[in-house]
């Protein structure tokens, strides 16, 4: 049974709009997803080659866990990105650090940029609704990301966003009847809630 699509979080940024958080629909948003994975700029996201059908398949496979989940995140309407939470103790990524009570894992894949390119600050602006999603409105201590450690580009605006980074890691290998996600070197980092949010003196 698919999960409501309202909105979990919306919120209006300065100077660019309203962006809103909403459960993914697996059939329904599949063309949008199948044509930003499809994109040489997605390889590290893993999808490069797979079909519209497959990747809605792989989207229903995650509708049904209790464990992860995808947001497709819309400004004024338009998609713009996909988010992805997990518990990073259900996850392979748990197998390489000490998780911690109120750790939460986050996927990020932001859309091509538009005929007129990314305004200066979208992408900062965009990972702080994320992150007031998943700190505040989710009540986490702290989110774990684990970028490929080539991915210097992610690497760089995570830590504009005030990410620590923690080890490199090599995330093992999965290969069940549903998902298969081959063997990657990762490099994981840390956003603590004190930091993104820090108390008024």
């Amino acid at each position: 049974m698919s999960r409501p699509t309202r909105p979990v979080h919306e919120q209006t940024l300065d100077g660019f709009g309203t962006v809103r958080i909403r459960p993914l629909a697996p059939e329904g948003d599949a063309e949008v997803l199948h044509g930003w994975v499809s994109d040489e700029r997605a390889a590290f996201w893993g999808m490069n080659g797979l079909t519209r059908d497959r990747v809605a398949e792989i989207y229903v496979h995650m509708d049904g866990l209790d464990t992860h989940h995808a947001f497709l995140v819309e400004l004024d309407g338009t998609p713009v990105a996909l988010l992805q939470t997990y518990e990073p103790s259900e996850d392979r990524v748990g197998e390489c650090y000490e998780v911690q009570p109120g750790d939460i894992g986050v996927h990020v894949l932001m859309a091509p940029a538009g005929e007129n390119g990314r305004r200066p600050g979208w992408s900062s602006a965009l990972m702080g609704s994320f992150a007031a999603y998943v700190l505040l409105g989710l009540d986490r201590r702290r989110i774990v990301i684990d970028p490929d450690v080539r991915h210097e580009k992610a690497l760089a605006r995570f830590r504009r966003q005030g990410f620590e980074a923690g080890p490199a890691v090599t995330l093992p290998e999965i290969d069940l009847p549903d998902v298969h996600l081959p063997e990657k070197r990762a490099q994981l980092a840390f956003l603590r809630r004190e930091v993104a949010f820090p108390e008024p003196m």
